[in-house]
């Protein structure tokens, strides 16, 4: 048995009101393209959540509705927001399907993504983790909360860009 983490920044958001709280940022132009080209890529590798768990941010709820997903279980977690990595992993450990992704925020993801697999993807852009980018994580356990640091296989990693060029 394993189970697959889909790790996925939020797209690119707008600063456009200065106003606007962070947390309340929508999504600018090239995040709402970036979204569905990594939902149509996830589709592709038939790598597809049966759970969401995200941060409450309205980018990484918009980020989510655009890619397009139809998971069985939908949830929204203000722990995720701005989050750790030793945070993050706790949420994970509490997630129930077989195939999750993950949706939150930087600098707390890419720190959680390089100590949660094994081997980095040889991708200039991983350790960065730019906005929308993507990891499919595969771990040899039954249950989320045997997952340990540095213990996810790498299956695939993208950023929007390399899809939509």
């Amino acid at each position: 048995m394993s189970l697959t983490l889909i790790l996925t920044r939020h797209a690119k958001s707008s600063w456009d009101d200065p106003l606007q709280s962070d947390h309340d940022r929508p999504l600018n132009k090239r995040g709402r393209k970036s979204a569905p080209a990594i939902g149509a890529w996830l589709t592709r590798n038939s790598w597809l959540p049966d759970e969401i768990i995200s941060s409450t941010a309205a980018r990484t709820r918009e980020t989510f509705d655009r890619m397009g997903l139809q998971p069985n279980s939908i949830g929204f977690t203000r722990r995720l927001y701005h989050a750790g990595p030793h945070d993050m992993l706790s949420v994970l450990k509490g997630a129930t399907g077989h195939c999750v992704l993950m949706l939150g925020h930087n600098p707390g993801i890419a720190a959680f993504a390089n100590q949660i697999v094994r081997q980095a993807p040889n991708h200039t852009r991983f350790h960065d983790y730019p906005t929308c980018a993507t990891t499919v994580i595969r771990f040899g356990v039954a249950n989320w909360a045997d997952v340990q640091w540095h213990s996810g296989e790498v299956l695939g990693f993208v950023i929007p860009r390399e899809l939509l060029e």
